[in-house]
């Protein structure tokens, strides 16, 4: 059996992922953590895991911080960044921190398990769309540059409620239950999100938001 730990401040993401791991019997589960601090505190106590899969945005220790630490005290533990942020920092800092690879939270059962098994043969997984960011950023490391803040975004309260809600990875129907609204209206809010943040999906809303401080 492969042992795993999954680390994410979402408990709906978690369930996610395990849902997708439960389709096949050769992975355990062994523990999740919100933070990493929890998760560095779980291995001091039993380093007995194959492979973690780590998310980035967490609180107080965040995924790469925690990587770092992980990948110094337990070089053995095999860690797969499993997130919705696809931005050139994340990925640059993340394979500096010893990460063995890299994938996005839409990554399909069949390709996580793909993703796991690959990186513990000592592959190193990542989205397809990943791979080429990482090589654009190895031919053009200048591309790594902090983003400048657009003091013309203005984004309502409930704009901003409905972005931090989506930068967890949640669900429009999800979303809408949170907040006590129906599903077209947090769709409504999206399509303006998307409107005045001049972006097509919902990755580039997320890493432009945060850019500008609004989440």
């Amino acid at each position: 059996m492969i042992k795993l730990a999954i680390v994410d401040d979402n408990s709906f993401l978690i369930q996610a992922t395990r849902q997708k791991l439960a389709l096949f019997s050769d992975f355990i589960i062994k523990c999740t953590a919100i933070n990493g601090i929890e998760i560095i505190r779980e291995l001091e106590k039993n380093s007995n895991y194959d492979l973690i899969l780590m998310d980035i945005e967490m609180p107080k220790l965040d995924g790469i911080g925690a990587t770092e630490i992980i990948k110094q005290k337990f070089p053995h533990i095999k860690i797969i960044m499993l997130t919705v942020f696809d931005n050139d920092a994340n990925i640059f800092n993340a394979i500096k921190a010893g990460a063995d690879g890299y994938l996005l939270k839409e990554v399909s059962p069949d390709e996580l398990k793909k993703g796991i098994l690959e990186t513990l043969n000592g592959g190193a997984t990542m989205t397809p769309s990943i791979a080429m960011k990482t090589l654009n950023l190895f031919r053009n490391p200048t591309l790594i540059e902090p983003s400048t803040i657009d003091e013309n975004i203005k984004l309502t309260t409930r704009e901003i409620e409905v972005l931090e809600q989506l930068s967890k990875g949640l669900k429009y129907d999800a979303i809408a239950n949170n907040l006590i609204l129906s599903s077209g209206t947090i769709r409504k809010h999206v399509e303006n999100i998307y409107n005045k943040l001049k972006v097509h999906n919902k990755l580039e809303a997320i890493q432009k938001a945060k850019n500008n401080n609004l989440i």
